[in-house]
């Protein structure tokens, strides 16, 4: 079985209209809550074997604030300059073009709509309350938990994920 973790990025700073998108930081309530999600992770043993992260700002920032909570040793990292506000199918393409057959547990930290179309796309089944949740929005530092019945990350593809789990800083702290 195999596990994908979609990982949105926690709440950016609008503040600065100078910066660029891609260089937005994190808020005060995104810094809050991202390490609320790495507890989450590690209490649930759901520490991924890679994580995969956009180059933006507030993805490493996240990604900052996350590893710490998930204890030694810590994953390997790969930033991918694809994943910037990526279209669900860039996202599965990098999953498939950066995983090893060993790998597991992999965790994309990334952007929306992409994140939010990839695990709509993905999910054939699951937890109901969940599903729910997700069909309506994805919010900021949201994670969707999306097992697969296979052995071989080339075999992922559209509608046969199973959600095991959708949550939010809010419902986990």
């Amino acid at each position: 079985m195999l596990t994908l973790l979609l990982l949105r990025h926690a709440k950016s700073d609008w503040n600065s209209t100078a910066l660029d998108d891609h260089d937005r930081p994190l808020n005060p309530r995104g810094t809050k809550a991202a390490p609320i999600m790495g507890r989450y992770l590690a209490r649930e043993g759901l520490k991924p074997d890679l994580i995969l992260c956009s180059e933006a700002v507030r993805t490493q920032a996240t990604l900052a604030l996350v590893l710490p909570e998930l204890g030694p040793p810590p994953p390997h990292v790969v930033f991918e300059e694809e994943l910037y506000l990526a279209r669900p199918e860039t996202i599965l393409d990098v999953i498939k073009n950066n995983v090893e057959e060993a790998t597991k547990s992999v965790m994309v930290i990334g952007h929306n709509p992409g994140l939010h179309a990839l695990a709509l796309t993905l999910i054939r089944d699951g937890n109901k309350k969940g599903l729910q949740q997700l069909a309506m929005k994805f919010p900021t530092a949201a994670l969707a938990v999306i097992t697969f019945d296979t052995a071989h990350w080339p075999e992922i593809g559209l509608t046969i994920g199973n959600l095991a789990s959708f949550v939010t800083p809010r419902e986990v702290n």
